[in-house]
């Protein structure tokens, strides 16, 4: 009885069986959610995933509290997770905050402009591998999406985690390729995993279930083979290089909370993973619709091709840092097609206190997660006029046509995070 009128008492609209729809109608959340988002105006539609409350949320101002302006209420993702499981437990799904706070605050300076650039020069190599690669595969040819995967795959392998030196060969031979498809591709397997831990969560603990437990040996030994390597190597400011680093700093300490953690070759591994998982996948998709897009739309293509001419003038012929800044153009095609095709196109977050909305309709319960549904947002008519056009004017810094919190390809983070 409380599932059927737990929202009811709370003057919101409840829509039921999301899970299910998920489970056997071969949509995505994305999809799934953006359906419920265009069937009811109202600004809050309540549902529930497995045992757990959720609620949806449209109005920009509490989605900017959710991800930013309260982000200590909403860091979990309300996601179950196994406490033996090495790479999930030590990424972004951990629930502790001291641990969540202290392992994103040490290894993001491996994002410092200094480390970027020096990776700009390996990202170089493996983008002239890559043509190599183009001009003498058909099968890249014949299937783009996959030569971008390879591509994605070789760079943030190489670029970030030093990976080449595993192999001394072309990167684009990555030893991660067949992981990272693996790890990505949608299966009946990985979808019962969600909905036994939402629905069951005490049965997905007992039966040990893990939610990247097939990957675990091959990438925590591969990630420690870098470390031992790189430890008698040139240093080099990367990933690797900054995980060197707090190793020899021993004790990673929280000065306000006092919290303490190891920084053991498994906790730098769980970070490698996430890093590339998550920039392999995503990256690929906004290439592959990015281009998509620009062979669709041939004066979209022209202006952004005049643009690239103007970096290359005076038989210039290597790309620098340095251009990227000049490439305001191609800023806006690539905004537009996060826009259009989010590769993250929902975010979760779990209400670890009570709060209170901005729009003061709705009290959201410790416990509720609370869902951002970026697909849906992106094609909201009432915030992107004409939404299924490729227009990255609407991205041009000078005219300010996007409202806060309505475009959310890269996500969005409180100031206290994006600088520390």
């Amino acid at each position: 009885m409380r599932k059927l009128d737990y929202w009811k008492k709370r003057n919101v609209v409840q829509v039921n069986g999301t899970l299910w729809k998920f489970l056997f109608s071969g949509r995505s959340l994305s999809e799934i959610y953006k359906e419920i988002y265009e069937e009811h105006n109202e600004s809050h539609i309540g549902l529930f995933l497995g045992s757990s409350p959720a609620l949806i949320i449209k109005d920009l101002e509490d989605i900017h509290l959710v991800l930013s302006g309260e982000f200590h209420n909403f860091y979990s993702r309300g996601i179950i997770k196994n406490p033996n499981d090495v790479l999930a437990d030590n990424i972004v799904f951990i629930d502790e905050f001291p641990k969540w706070k202290i392992i994103r605050h040490k290894f993001s300076p491996v994002f410092t402009s200094l480390r970027l650039k020096t990776m700009f020069v390996v990202i170089e190599k493996c983008a002239k591998d890559f043509v190599e690669l183009i001009a003498h595969d058909k099968a890249m040819n014949d299937k783009p999406f996959n030569a971008l995967y390879t591509y994605t795959t070789a760079s943030i392998g190489a670029s970030v985690f030093g990976i080449e030196t595993l192999t001394g060969k072309n990167l684009m031979e990555s030893p991660f390729l067949d992981m990272a498809w693996k790890s990505m591709m949608p299966s009946l397997k990985t979808n019962m995993r969600i909905l036994i831990g939402n629905v069951f969560p005490k049965l997905f603990l007992w039966l040990n279930l893990k939610i990247f437990g097939e990957y675990e040996e091959f990438f925590v030994d591969a990630v420690k083979k870098v470390l031992k390597h790189r430890r008698s190597a040139e240093k080099r400011p990367d990933f690797i290089d900054l995980c060197l680093e707090l190793q020899n700093q021993g004790t990673m300490i929280d000065p306000v909370s006092g919290y303490r953690l190891e920084p053991s070759d498994e906790i730098i591994a769980a970070q490698a993973f996430f890093f590339f998982i998550a920039g392999i996948d995503t990256t690929a998709n906004a290439m592959h619709f990015t281009l998509l897009e620009l062979a669709s739309n041939p004066n979209v293509l022209l202006k952004l091709h005049s643009e690239i001419d103007t970096v290359f003038q005076n038989d210039k012929q290597e790309l620098s840092y340095n251009d990227l800044d000049r490439m305001q153009y191609l800023d806006m095609v690539i905004n537009e097609a996060l826009r259009k095709y989010p590769p993250v196109g929902v975010i979760q977050r779990k209400c670890t206190k009570d709060t209170i909305l901005p729009s003061k309709t709705v009290k959201v319960e410790k416990d509720t997660i609370v869902i951002i549904p970026i697909y849906a947002l992106h094609r909201d008519e009432s915030l992107y006029p004409d939404p299924e056009l490729f227009d990255p004017q609407r991205f041009d810094p000078n005219e300010m046509r996007v409202k806060k919190s309505s475009f959310l390809g890269f996500g969005e983070a409180p100031l206290w995070w994006r600088f520390t």
